[in-house]
């Protein structure tokens, strides 16, 4: 079955979950990773735990909940749409005017026919989200307002999967778990995300260890450096932030803090590849988790590859972000083509340097043809084009950068080439 059918299969079949920062869709949602990933490791953080400048929240837990006009219909049903109950919505029963409830709606003007995504983590309120159109339907007169929901000392989880490689140097892979009933802003990156880690688990004789987690946002990440960043800092060479990676629209890089970094010259590369006109943004541009990896005193080597970058696209945060007009098996393919490219990249770069003065006689070795012609071959050209920049200084990146060609036209030479001793690694 084709890549980008089966990540797209997988994220209907995690789409009607009730994701958000805790709860029983979060469970959900990792357990269903888990039939891919049986070696992934659901972890939990108590409600209360410091995290740095955060505590972790109470988790949240939604029964029911819908509103009844005037005329009997039911509206902004929770069973029918998870996104029109505004998330960490308190419980409230009770019978209020239309100019009362008005207060507890949220829509969207600009886009009457969305539902908007809309969440009070951190603030007790109640409300509901609806369409615009819908809004202006509302007759006047009684509504009865039901939401059974509750929170209550629980947990936060996410999953964890470390893959061990020949070195203890890491690449790290983070995704996020915690948006309800959304593509390309929640599914395209956790499904991409998991058959990128079963591509990984096929590879032998992987080169680094590479530690992915699912968290929810922002809380979820803080959460995980707390414990984890000093051990991050040491071991972590390169990695990326994975959101946005499952429309057909474009291709996007977010740069690391840094900009100068492993990851920030892979993405660069990979990108001017596969899709040269990629739109470019800046750090002052980011709103994911890259926000914690690349902190000041965090400062890890972080940067984002992803197709229409959050916030740009139209339908972000409503419920127009679907797996039908926005999300496709062929966008989904191309996100996972991409930073697969990334990861094989990260294995293959290093630093090459000649073993011979002058250039090697490389008819001796069986790489030159023996016969003196105008036409050596457009391979033997280029090996001979590597050769003549394994200097030690350059890596791979900047070797293919300076021959103009992707680098993974080079993986094969460059073993070639070792095989006869003729170049080596600069580690």
């Amino acid at each position: 079955m084709d890549i980008g059918v089966e990540i797209h299969n997988l994220a209907k079949k995690l789409w009607g979950m009730n994701r958000s920062i805790t709860g029983e869709g979060v469970r959900q949602t990792l357990s269903a990773i888990s039939e891919h990933i049986p070696d992934l490791k659901i972890q939990s953080v108590k409600s209360g735990t410091k995290v740095f400048d955060w505590t972790v929240p109470k988790e949240w837990h939604v029964n029911e909940a819908y509103i009844i006009t005037p005329s009997g219909e039911r509206i902004c049903d929770f069973k029918l749409n998870n996104l029109h109950l505004i998330g960490y919505s308190i419980a409230f029963n009770k019978t209020i005017t239309l100019s009362e409830l008005q207060n507890h709606l949220y829509s969207l003007s600009e886009q009457p026919d969305a539902i908007p995504y809309v969440t009070s983590y951190y603030k007790e309120r109640w409300g509901f989200c609806i369409s615009d159109t819908e809004r202006k339907k509302l007759k006047s007169g009684d509504y009865q307002v039901v939401i059974d929901s509750n929170q209550f000392d629980g947990v936060l989880n996410y999953g964890e999967l470390i893959i061990k490689g020949k070195s203890s140097d890491e690449v790290f892979i983070s995704t996020y778990v915690c948006h309800p009933s959304m593509a390309n802003n929640e599914l395209s990156g956790p499904t991409v995300v998991t058959f990128l880690v079963k591509w990984l688990m096929e590879q032998v004789n992987l080169r680094f260890t590479y530690r992915i987690i699912f968290i929810p946002e922002t809380i979820g990440s803080i959460s995980y450096l707390s414990a984890n960043y000093k051990k991050m800092k040491k071991n972590i060479i390169a990695g990326f932030n994975v959101s946005c990676v499952g429309d057909n629209r474009t291709y996007s890089y977010l740069p690391s803090r840094n900009g100068k970094t492993l990851s920030d010259d892979v993405a660069k590369h990979v990108l001017n590849w596969v899709y040269p006109d990629y739109d470019i943004f800046t750090w002052s541009d980011r709103g994911s988790d890259e926000r914690q990896y690349c902190s000041p005193g965090i400062d890890l080597p972080i940067a984002s590859i992803m197709r229409t970058k959050y916030g740009i696209y139209p339908e972000y945060h409503t419920s127009l972000d679907d797996l039908e007009n926005v999300v496709t098996p062929e966008g989904l393919k191309g996100g996972y083509n991409a930073l697969r490219l990334a990861l094989e990249l990260i294995e293959n770069n290093e630093h090459l340097k000649v073993n011979v003065l002058c250039e090697p006689k490389m008819d001796k070795h069986g790489l030159y043809p023996s016969l003196s012609s105008n036409n050596i071959g457009e391979e033997v050209l280029l090996m001979m084009n590597l050769i003549s920049w394994c200097d030690g200084k350059l890596d791979l990146i900047s070797i293919a950068d300076k021959l103009n060609v992707p680098a993974w036209d080079l993986y094969e030479l460059v073993k070639k080439l070792k095989k006869h001793n003729l170049i080596s690694s600069i580690e």
